[in-house]
């Protein structure tokens, strides 16, 4: 990854995409300890809420262009307790960008991704994840959420357009 030619100006992008609660964070994580230059962004703090993700993929387009023109960048966080849009973030040109979550890949960037790793586990375990992470109370919000994210990778093929393939268990 780190010796193939950059694929976003001067930076190498890596995506890991998948499902809810099925270990994206974790791995992304990993990615940025084993490269400790890497610069992590998260997805769930670029979505417009919890029906945010049909505008995602254009919110990552308006922000890798400056990359891949060579220039430095900015993401703006969502405040989900807010419910609004907070501060802005700059990202410099270069090095390794890792865009994580459920969403982060679209066929429009697809030609700015070195590496697209697609992490999936059993829908159950994803599940108890999400709700040992956020509470039972947003159990209403985790089942539109499951349906919403297959309604995408149907129609994008996310998975099958995987560099790699991460089961978690």
């Amino acid at each position: 990854m780190l010796a193939a030619p950059p694929t976003l100006g001067t930076s190498r992008l890596v995506c890991v995409d998948g499902p809810a609660g099925s270990g994206k964070t974790t791995l992304a994580t990993a990615i940025a300890d084993v490269v400790p230059e890497a610069h992590v962004v998260h997805c769930d703090e670029l979505l417009q809420g919890w029906r945010g993700l049909p505008g995602l993929a254009r919110t990552i387009e308006t922000f890798l262009e400056p990359l891949a023109r060579g220039e430095g960048s900015r993401w703006t966080r969502w405040d989900w307790a807010a419910d609004d849009w907070a501060e802005s973030h700059p990202v410099e040109a270069g090095g390794l960008l890792v865009l994580e979550g459920t969403g982060c890949w679209s066929p429009a960037i697809a030609s700015l991704v070195g590496v697209l790793v697609w992490v999936e586990a059993e829908s159950g375990l994803r599940l108890r994840r999400g709700m040992a992470r956020d509470g039972e109370q947003m159990r209403p919000q985790w089942e539109q959420w499951r349906i919403d994210e297959d309604v995408l990778f149907a129609r994008l093929g996310t998975r099958a357009g995987a560099d790699l393939v991460v089961v978690t268990g």
